[in-house]
């Protein structure tokens, strides 16, 4: 193994246990680019240390590389990957992980090239399997509250072992028990993404974040 690619697998190990220490990834979807930042502040005053900005908020590249010189100590990655061609310029932008909605190996083949890890999108054992093959380093199942705890609880006999984090359905009402079906980490998106630009709003936005952040099994 050259020394170039011995870097960058540690760079995406490293990267990969931040993402898992973190047992949260909040999800900013945004239909004004103007309205990014002032979200991305207060996730970060709430306490988040993982994030994602998806691409089709418009101007994602550029918030992206705007919140990593902003927050130098918070992860800032790219979701809504759904090919090779979006996770170029997203890791051009500066993007420290990539999230996907779908099952696509191009996009696994990019990130890893530029030590970046993925969380790839799945729903179906067939999906997570095939995850598993192209070396996701996360396996967002998704959208899980589509078929719900009972079915995520179900993937974990034949994945027991897999890096699994549910996304789409998880609320502030049954965070802990999408842990306690056995998630990694959940990804979070609509209720922490809304206006922040009044004071007031960012007031509640925080306030919300910090209830999501206290209920995360590291901090109990």
């Amino acid at each position: 193994m050259s020394k170039k690619r011995n870097d960058e697998d540690k760079l995406r190990a490293n990267t990969a246990e931040k993402i898992a220490a973190s047992q949260l990834v909040a999800i900013i979807r945004l239909p004004h680019q103007s309205e990014v930042t002032n979200v991305v502040q207060c996730l970060v005053i709430g306490g988040v240390s993982t994030l994602e900005i998806t691409s089709n908020t418009p101007g994602f590249a550029t918030e992206i590389t705007s919140a990593r010189e902003k927050h130098p100590n918070v992860l800032i990655g790219a979701g809504t990957i759904i090919n090779s061609t979006l996770a170029k310029e997203a890791i051009k932008a500066g993007a420290q992980f990539l999230v996907t909605p779908n099952t696509e190996k191009s996009v696994i083949k990019t990130a890893h090239k530029h030590g970046i890890p993925v969380l790839m999108g799945a729903l179906t054992p067939t999906d997570i399997a095939n995850c598993i093959k192209y070396k996701a380093d996360f396996i967002k199942v998704f959208p899980a509250g589509s078929l719900g705890l009972t079915y995520f609880k179900g993937l974990q006999g034949p994945f027991s072992n897999t890096h699994l984090m549910p996304v789409g359905g998880v609320n502030i009402n049954n965070i802990e028990e999408w842990f306690e079906a056995g998630a990694i980490g959940v990804g979070v998106g609509n209720d922490l993404t809304r206006a922040a630009n009044t004071v007031a709003e960012q007031k509640t936005l925080i306030e919300l974040v910090k209830k999501y952040v206290s209920k995360l099994p590291k901090n109990k």
